[in-house]
Order: C-alpha cells, then structure tokens, then sequence
C-alpha cells in the first residue's frame, strides 16, 4: 500500500510538472500575436540575402520618420496660435484712469481734461492692439509667427505680432505719450499722484485648447505616404545592398503586408507554427532544467515561479508594444535575470533571459536589434550583480544596463546608417527609463520571497545579525553554543568562498544551525559549567534522545520563528543520519548482552542537499571534535579532518549533496589551515627536526 501511495504521489508530481508547462504555453499562445508575419529578415546597411523581391502586390511607399518629421514642422509654420482677449481689462483700467483723476473734476481746467482723453484714448489703442504678459520672445508659440489669431468671444481677428505690446511696453508706450503732451514750459506733475503702470495690465492670453485643435487638424491630413509601388515591380535584387531607399520599401512592403495578411490566409496553419515555436522554446527550458538544475523541476514552487516570469514577461513587452505612445525599448527586461539570478544561479538566468527574448523577439520590431539588445543588456546585468546586499549594486548595475544599451545601439546605428546624423537620440529615453525601472527589483524580491518561499542575499544578510530575536536568545541562554556557532559560520564561510558556493547562506545556515539547543542548554557541553554535567543523572538512551532531540526543537523553533525554508534545512540536515555515537558505545559498554536499537540512536536527518548545507556538517563536526583534543598538532588535525569526512562519505551522509571529490580535497585543506590559525599550532619544519635529532643523539 506504501508503495502505492509513493507511486501515486510521483505520477501526481509529474502530472502537475507537465500541466505547468502546458499552461505556460497556453498563456503564451494567446498572448503573441496570431497573425501571419513577414518572413524577410533584412538589415539596412547589409547585402539582401534572400531571393530577388518583386512586389506581391500594389502598395504605398511609406514616408520615413524624418520626412514626416520635417513636414510637420512645416505645416506648423503655418499655423497662428490663438490668443483669447479680455476686453474687460480695457474697460476697468480706463475707467480706472478716469476716476483717480476726475475725483476733484471741479479743480481741472479744460487743457486737463483734455490730457486725461487723449490718455485713455491713447491706453485704448493698446489695449486694442493687445497687450501680453511678458516680451514676445517669451513665447514660444509666437516665435516666427507673422500673426496671432485674437478671439473676442466668438469673434476672431488676425493681428499682426509686430503691433503687440507686452506689459512693459505699454508702460514705456504710454509714459513717453504723457511726456509728448508737454508742451512748451509746461509741466505734467500732477499727472504724477496716480501711478501708470496702475491702468497696465495684460488682457491677452494664450488659448492652447484651441491651438491644439488647429495642429491637431493640420497634422492628420499629412499623408503618410509617398508614390506607389505596383505588381511585379521590382524591389530588390539578391545581393544588393539595402540601402536607406531599399530599405524603406522593404519597410513599407511589410506595413503593407501586415494589412493585406488577413487575407487568404490559412490561420490554422499559423496557429500550428506558432504553437510549435512557443513548444520548442518551452522543451529547451526544460531540457536545460532537467539537466542543470533538476532541483528547479522537483521544487513546484521554483518551477511555476521560473514559468510565471517568463509569461509575465512576455506579456508585459506585448502590451507595451501595441500601445502607440510607449515602446518596447522602456520595459525593462534586465529585471528578468537578475531576479532569476537572486533566486537560482546566473546559468539559469541567462539561459531563461534568452528563451523569453526570442519568444518576444520574433514578434518584435526590428527583430535582430531587439534581441541583440535584450541579451547584452541582460548579459551584463548579470554579471554586474554577483552581490546585491548593498544598495550601490543595484544601483551601478542599472548604469550599466543602460550604457549597455546605448554603446550596442550606437554600434548598430554606425553600421546601418555609418553617420551621427541621423542618430535617433530619443530611444535613449526609453533605455534610461527601462534602466531606472530595475530598481523595482528590491520590491519584487520582497515579494516573490513572501509568495514562493524564496530567500535572497539581502534576507541572509539580515538574519546573519547577532541582534535577531532567536540569536539574541542563543547567546543569552546558550553562550557556549553561541560561540560555536559563530565559530562554524566563519569557518564554513571560508570553505564556501574557496569551493564555490553561497557564503552568505553558509553563514546563517550556520548561527542557526543549533538553535534547538536552547531547549536544554545545561545537557550540551560547550554550556556545562566545570563539574556539573546533567547526563549524570540519566541513563544513556535517555541522554541521547535529550541531545537528539535538539535537532526537532530547532526545526519546530524556527517554524516558530517563520525562518526561510533554506535555514531550517541547515538545523534538520547538520548531523544527517548519524549516531550519537558517545552515548551509542556506552550504552553498548553498559549492556553486553542487550540487543541495541541503533534506531534510538541515530539523528532523524535527511541528508544535506545543498553544498553549504553539506560543508557546515562537515565543520561542526571537526570543529566540535577538535576543541576535544588534548594535543592539537599538525598532524593530529589532519588526522582527524581527514578521518572524519571520510567516515562521512562512507556513511554516504553527502551523496544527495553536490560536493564534488575537488571540493573534499578543498574543504580538508582549508579546515586545516584555519583550526592551525585558531589554535596557533606551529608547523614543525624539517631543519627543526634535523636539529632536534642531533641534540636527542649528543644527549
């Protein structure tokens, strides 16, 4: 029955494995476009490498971007701004003129009142002119304009921008009309009381609404299109190069086609090819998972997180890519690997970076560009970011994912173009908010650790401080243990630097790795004050299922305490399988004749499956072995290092670990070296033994 329970159980897990993979490609499928796509791969600046091309059909030669460009700015020129008058502002500061100085009419004489005319006549001449805020030059709409449009409610007048005031010159305009009004000896002081920029003020401003509406009008009836191209014409020739005219017919034969392809097309055909492509690249993932990293297959958690990337990727680059005011270069597809690389290994995340490119790539626009892009951007994302526990790396790696893109698209632009000239400096804004965009990453992590059960090296770090709770406790209530812990982390940090590896996993694996001693302290020795040992008082199997036991309480402690899976792994794998074997041998001493359970013996494991896990095994128990040595020489630690991990490999404690025979011989090596150092043994040289032998003979 149990066997059929675990037959059941694995084809359970393969089905689900299979579903994955079935689904991903069902998303993916609706997803990418359905439609048929152009099958001429072609770059501007290299030979045609196909068959000599004749048009299909009729179409229309597309204008470039340039063209179009320059003839928006010249239908622009055309266009009068519109600026709506406030006849209002006219009114109130005539008015406003009369009454500060017709308040004492009775005193002013005739000449008086004749000034204060032709002073408002002379503001209403302006005001009819228009007058603007600030200087002409200020306005950009205005530059190189003849004239406004001025709109008096429903009225519109064109006005010459010559005749325009702004409010500075119509101070100056109406101060030096007062000084003309002087004449002879006779003076104007008591124009003074009132000052006049008091009746200036600016009664234009700019209608954009209504501006919008004349640009908008004038640039929708710009063709987009310039002559034709007719049957059986020829377009290019096999070999020849395509140059900046070719190219935009190749261009505009494909827009073309992209229209017409709806057309006598046998859809389920296409369908049968884009499901075979989306097919092959899902089998090449799994195929590279299945041979490198099975463990992502086993794991149904890693395997739907890797799944669910790529398909999140793809559909955000889609899209993106159909929405007209946005482009494909602003995702940031960098985000990719250096996720996958946080969670796996940069193998994986190189590999399931170019499998997602290609997918998005061949629907993409200018194929070739794009996926060169992508894999180079990406490539060094990667490699830019080994380490993510600091901030700055996150940070540096953007700047060169952006340089990145820049460098490799100006590579592409010499040679397609081989100028500056016709450099297309606005895409470096796409690739600068796709580069600023991978600071998301912190989010996402935080995220996809709490969703799937993922640790990364900032969590690591963070759990590595002495100051967390279940560590504050360790050193408070277990001292002993604490320093042995610590002892292991530092130890088995060096191995995995040497050997390859993760040392910041190393590291908390290990300072949590005897947590559960917490339980009993007094019961291990390391926190056993001289003289006071508690297995005195208990039988041998009894003090063995005490010391076993700290394994389960460190299991259940940091279930507790939510610890990420990774670490309980180091506290339930770091004595694997083994005996107690103190308590073994004595309980056998103690009882001949008895047939001794070893099962109540044995530590529950399983068995280390990561390296880091397998070499803080290793560690403890050298270390906890060597601080039992009453001489600690040379030859005494390498004794018992290599005694050790061999009896471990014979116990086959690693064979579910992937430490290879180099890196036994490199973790030996490296033990040796630090517990030399730690117990300061002086390596006894050959001259020194030569000496010593001839003072032993003359004695």
């Amino acid at each position: 029955m149990n066997k059929f329970y675990q037959r059941l159980k694995n084809y359970t897990k393969v089905i689900l494995q299979v579903l994955m993979f079935v689904l991903t490609a069902v998303a993916l499928y609706f997803i990418l476009p359905g439609e048929p796509k152009f099958k001429y791969e072609y770059q501007k600046g290299f030979p045609w490498k196909h068959e000599n091309l004749v048009a299909p059909f009729d179409f229309a030669i597309l204008k470039t971007d340039k063209e179009l460009e320059d003839e928006k700015q010249e239908q622009l020129k055309n266009v009068i701004p519109y600026f709506v008058c406030d006849t209002s502002v006219a009114r109130d500061n005539i008015q406003r003129l009369k009454d500060d100085f017709y308040l004492t009419k009775d005193t002013l004489t005739l000449r008086q009142k004749q000034i204060i005319t032709n002073l408002c006549n002379e503001l209403d001449r302006i005001y009819s002119a228009g007058v603007l805020q600030f200087s002409l030059d200020s306005y950009n709409e205005i530059a190189g304009k003849p004239a406004i449009r001025k709109r008096i409610g429903p009225n519109v007048t064109r006005t010459d921008t010559a005749s325009l005031f702004s409010e500075k010159s119509a101070y100056n305009t109406i101060i030096r009309f007062k000084r003309q009004l002087a004449t002879g000896n006779s003076t104007l002081r008591w124009l003074n009381s009132h000052p006049f920029e008091r009746y200036i003020s600016a009664n234009l401003s700019y209608d954009a609404e209504t501006t919008q509406k004349e640009i908008d009008e004038v640039t929708q009836n710009i063709s987009l299109t310039r002559g034709m191209v007719r049957l059986g014409e020829r377009i290019i020739l096999e070999g020849e190069v395509v140059d900046s005219n070719k190219f935009q017919l190749l261009e505009s034969l494909k827009a073309s086609y992209e229209k017409e392809r709806g057309k006598n097309v046998n859809y389920y055909m296409v369908s049968i090819g884009k499901s075979l492509l989306i097919v092959s690249l899902l089998a090449l993932i799994f195929v590279f998972l299945l041979i490198y990293r099975r463990d992502i297959i086993e794991h149904m958690n890693k395997l739907l997180f890797l799944l669910m990337m790529i398909t999140a990727m793809v559909l955000i680059a889609n899209v993106i890519g159909s929405l007209p005011t946005l482009h494909i270069y602003m995702v940031p597809f960098a985000i990719l690997p250096i996720v996958v690389r946080t969670f796996f290994d940069s193998r994986t995340a190189i590999f399931t970076l170019v499998i997602s490119t290609l997918l998005i790539g061949f629907y993409a626009p200018n194929n070739y560009e794009f996926i060169l892009l992508q894999v180079s951007a990406g490539i060094v994302a990667v490699f830019s970011l080994n380490k993510m526990h600091r901030r700055v790396h996150l940070a540096l790696a953007a700047l060169w994912v952006f340089l990145t893109y820049t460098t490799v698209f100006t590579a592409l632009n010499l040679i397609h173009e081989g100028t500056f000239v016709l450099f297309n400096y606005s895409i470096t804004q796409w690739f600068a908010i796709s580069s600023v965009l991978i600071m998301l990453v912190y989010i996402l992590i935080y995220i996809f650790e709490k969703v799937f059960g993922f640790v990364s090296d900032v969590t690591l770090i963070e759990l590595s401080d002495s100051n967390q709770p279940l560590l504050r406790k360790l050193s408070e209530e277990a001292p002993g243990t604490f320093q042995h812990s610590m002892q292991i982390a530092n130890l088995a940090e060096e191995v995995i630097l040497k050997i390859g590896g993760n040392p910041f996993l190393v590291r908390a694996g290990a300072l949590y790795h005897d947590i559960g001693k917490i339980a009993k302290p007094t019961y291990f020795i390391e926190n056993q004050a001289m003289g006071m040992n508690p297995h005195d008082q208990l039988d041998h199997l009894k003090s063995a299922e005490v010391i076993i036991d700290h394994v389960h309480n460190g299991v259940k402690m940091a279930q507790k305490h939510k610890l990420p899976a990774p670490i309980v792994e180091f506290i339930a794998t770091h004595h694997g399988t083994t005996k107690a074997k103190y308590f073994y041998l004595k309980h056998k001493e103690d009882h001949p004749e008895e047939n001794v359970d070893e099962k109540k013996f044995i530590y529950p494991g399983p068995l280390p499956r990561s390296k880091e896990a397998a070499v803080v095994m290793l560690v403890d128990g050298i270390e906890a072995a060597s601080r039992s040595m009453k001489e600690k020489t040379h030859a005494n630690l390498k004794e018992l290092i290599d005694r050790m991990i061999d009896q471990k490999i014979e116990d086959k404690q690693l064979d579910n670990s992937n430490l290879t025979f180099r890196d036994i011989t490199t973790v030996k090596e490296v033990l040796l070296q630090k517990l030399l150092n730690i117990y300061h043994v002086r390596i006894e040289y050959p001259e020194e033994k030569k000496e010593q032998n001839q003072v032993g003979n003359q004695q």
